[in-house]
């Protein structure tokens, strides 16, 4: 009954088959946890399931092909995906009020509001995926709200999210919160292998995956590798203008500028930890690195300060602000 390419989280989905056998399931679900380990996969499944021709989301049949592939329609017969969209990486209220330009393949050419109040396909229920929920604005946010709050019948939401805080309150009190707990260890590895990942990576791949899948693309990890790189020169006492290039959005990417700075300040916020971690007899949870990293965990210096400047800059990211002075005041502080 459970598709076999997902790794992990067998309790959870378990207890959502059970619930929606028996009709117990909540019209609005919200899908919490760590980004990249599988929460998006596992709303796909309730879906694919229906339409399975063995009900069991097999992956073999007519039914699941249709879900399977990187390229994942935006309209099924029982799905509606929801997704950010443009430059700036948002939800917006065209895509809840009125959809998109059916012309395009690749969209849905009615609103979410239009498409959830269509009667279910046989044998269904209808299923709206928002992935990426935190990305709802404000306005697509607040149109969205009462159809969360009363879906139609034999209709069901499912938002999935690493960054519920950024989610409206009213959202999050309208839809029941599911936490999704990141992979075991041996779990991530093991879909790790199966895309061509080989043993001389595992100990790197699993320290900065800790238990997702968000490296599993070779260019993604490499860049994750260089970023802490780049962060242990900083720290050390290296020039910005000689280490900052691995931590600079890259031009070409899809993703806005501030979502492409979180990563790096995330990671800066785990090795600074890390350096409490050491100066306190423990070890770091980014084992691979602690030669580098033990030299720099002097009692002497300043944790707190770097701390603080890189959640400040977390909390302006949506403001859209220069990458290259954010990342610069955040070095100096290194210094403090």
């Amino acid at each position: 009954m459970f598709s076999p390419d997902i790794a992990g989280h067998q309790a959870i989905r378990e207890r959502l088959l059970a619930r929606l056998q028996e009709g117990r399931i909540r019209g609005s679900l919200l899908f919490t946890g760590p980004e990249g380990i599988g929460k998006r996969r596992v709303a796909l499944e309730m879906a694919q399931r229906e339409i399975c021709l063995r009900r069991s989301a097999c992956g073999q049949c007519e039914g699941c092909r249709m879900f399977s592939g990187e390229d994942l329609p935006f309209e099924l017969p029982n799905l509606l995906r929801v997704t950010p969209e443009g430059k700036a990486g948002v939800i917006r209220i065209d895509q809840i009020r009125e959809g998109l330009d059916s012309n395009n393949q690749a969209r849905f050419s009615r609103g979410v509001i239009e498409w959830a109040a269509l009667a279910p396909a046989l044998g269904c229920h209808r299923w709206i995926l928002v992935e990426e929920a935190h990305r709802l604005n404000e306005s697509s946010g607040n149109i969205l709200l009462k159809t969360l709050e009363e879906p139609p019948p034999d209709t069901h939401f499912i938002l999935v999210t690493h960054r519920p805080e950024a989610l409206l309150q009213t959202i999050r009190s309208r839809c029941e919160r599911i936490p999704f707990a990141p992979l075991a260890p041996k779990e991530a590895w093991a879909v790790a292998q199966r895309n061509g990942w080989q043993d001389g990576d595992h100990d790197r791949w699993s320290a900065l995956g800790e238990g997702s899948l968000r490296f599993l693309d070779e260019a993604a990890f490499r860049r994750a590798e260089a970023q802490v790189d780049a962060w242990i020169a900083l720290i050390g006492g290296r020039a910005f203008a000689d280490e900052a290039g691995p931590l600079l959005p890259e031009k070409d990417s899809t993703l806005a500028q501030g979502e492409q700075l979180r990563q790096p300040l995330e990671l800066l916020l785990r090795l600074l930890a890390d350096l409490a971690r050491i100066r306190a007899g423990e070890t770091p949870a980014l084992a691979p690195w602690r030669e580098d990293l033990t030299p720099l965990a002097t009692s002497e210096r300043d944790l707190k300060t770097p701390q603080e400047a890189a959640l400040q800059a977390l909390r302006h990211l949506p403001r859209n602000l220069s990458p290259e002075p954010l990342l610069r005041e955040v070095a100096l502080s290194l210094g403090a």
